[in-house]
């Protein structure tokens, strides 16, 4: 994916480093970003060497599942950093794959951010009456029922992230 860094604009980068600029838990934290599933070993070597608290995987919408994302995520969140903390590991996904993760148990853990990625192109021509519904799989399957949110409301200026705010992060070999 080509994206803009602090020393411009590439598309074949696999670590890079910045601050959590999504509004997640990990928000504003030193972040190790990872993109592509990579050898346990190497992100933990990238992690210390960069002195982070946060690895963030499957950065540039590089989550593809038939990789070994399960041995990589649970050996991160059995890691210790630096100081001897374990480090908060979030995985970006795209929400078509959300049953195979919580199959792994990843979202069982205390330090594991599930990030679903859901692609709406064109937001803001949804109109003000425009709704996102929480579903479940079937009628009954495993939720009490389905939660509706206006867009409108989750479009809130403390929730957003400008493209901007992407171009800091500074690529690691």
């Amino acid at each position: 994916m080509k994206r803009d860094y602090a020393d411009g604009v590439k598309d074949d980068v696999i670590y890079f480093t910045g601050f959590e600029v999504e509004k997640t838990p990990a928000y504003d934290m030193d972040t190790l970003f990872v993109v592509g599933c990579r050898p346990l070993e190497e992100v933990l070597e990238k992690a210390k060497e960069n002195h982070v608290d946060h690895i963030y995987l499957g950065a540039n919408h590089s989550f593809v599942p038939k990789e070994d994302w399960e041995d990589l995520v649970l050996g991160l969140l059995d890691a210790k950093s630096e100081l001897g903390t374990q480090y908060m590991v979030t995985l970006d996904y795209d929400v078509k794959y959300h049953e195979w993760i919580l199959e792994t148990g990843m979202t069982e853990r205390h330090n594991f951010i599930p990030l679903l990625s859901v692609k709406l192109p064109y937001v803001n021509q949804l109109g003000y009456n425009a709704c996102i519904k929480i579903d479940d799989a079937d009628f009954k399957h495993s939720n009490p029922g389905v939660w509706i949110h206006q867009v409108h409301d989750l479009l809130d200026r403390n929730k957003f992230t400008d493209w901007n705010k992407y171009g800091n992060d500074e690529p690691k070999d």
